[in-house]
């Protein structure tokens, strides 16, 4: 396989666990290279757009966790040359170069509805294009193992068959809890905060038990969204461990979400966050710690990809 847009190898660990072999990596990102270089031994390659493709080695399956910009159609669609300009015409080269069996896609849940869902309407018209059957769907890191309500859109394209989502194999939503340290140089909020004594969980797995009591503009906000940040519309929610967390936000900047455990109220460790990534123990994190936040946030869910590699090869 080939790993584009590889960020720290959340694609790799995985399809290597299941005997998959990296002929190729790419990533942009300088601190990412370096995290990616440590812990697999190789630096990536750049820039994909000055990629020449005919040093990718030939592979049978190809992933890539790619960005999702917008699309100039005017008209009649014009094959994938619709996409020039965007980093999935990038990908597109490549795939109709070296034709792997299977291609892997991942991104955002927005993309369903990114320019009315005329992107993802263009991506999938130029996978079957270029020879393959595509299909994708939405799927929940919670669904495989992981404490974390992680909506991510994969697409895979095959030669012969489209992919079933529906033989991928859920496991049993887990809690928080289990995956928190133990002692640690905890980050605890230190401002008034009030618990909700009659709090629910929600549909998700998450349990909204508390907020910070922080002023915040009343005008124009729609019942149940009092405690939303109007900035970043981050959460000024707390959220029990005995439920799941949020989506890990890709910005530290962003903030991180407050959580309740043990009577107290504190945002999760770094090592936290890779956990409930599916990160392996001994994954080895450098650079600085707002680095280390933007790279798992950027980052895909292992054990949902490993399920995902489990049925690709069937």
């Amino acid at each position: 396989f080939i790993d584009l847009f590889a960020g720290i190898g959340g694609f790799r660990i995985p399809l290597q666990e299941l005997n998959g072999r990296c002929v190729f990596s790419c990533e942009y990102n300088s601190f990412a290279q370096k995290a990616y270089e440590l812990n697999f031994g190789e630096v990536p390659f750049g820039d994909v757009t000055k990629l020449d493709l005919n040093i990718i080695p030939p592979h049978d399956v190809l992933t890539a966790g790619f960005p999702c910009q917008p699309f100039s159609i005017s008209g009649k669609m014009k094959g994938f040359e619709d996409t020039r300009g965007t980093l999935i015409y990038s990908v597109l080269q490549i795939i109709e170069k070296k034709h792997p069996r299977v291609v892997l896609l991942e991104n955002v849940k927005h993309l369903l509805y990114h320019d009315k869902g005329r992107t993802l309407k263009t991506i999938l018209t130029h996978l079957e294009e270029l020879g393959y059957r595509a299909s994708y769907k939405v799927l929940n890191a919670s669904d495989f193992g992981v404490p974390q309500n992680r909506e991510r859109i994969i697409i895979v394209g095959h030669k012969n068959i489209k992919f079933d989502f529906e033989k991928l194999n859920h496991q049993p939503r887990p809690i928080l809890k289990s995956f928190l340290e133990k002692g640690g140089d905890f980050e605890y909020l230190n401002e008034p905060y009030t618990i909700i004594p009659d709090h629910k969980r929600q549909e998700s797995g998450l349990i909204f038990i508390g907020y910070r009591n922080k002023r915040i503009r009343k005008a124009g906000v729609r019942p149940g969204t009092e405690h939303l940040s109007r900035v970043h519309k981050q959460p000024n929610r707390i959220y029990s461990s005995e439920g799941i967390h949020p989506a890990l936000p890709s910005q530290e900047t962003s903030g991180r979400f407050w959580i309740y455990d043990e009577g107290s109220v504190r945002k999760l460790t770094i090592k936290e966050c890779y956990n409930i990534m599916g990160f392996p123990q001994q994954f080895l994190l450098i650079n600085n710690l707002s680095e280390l936040y933007k790279q798992i946030g950027n980052s895909v869910c292992i054990p949902m990809v490993k399920e995902i590699g489990v049925q690709i090869i069937k």
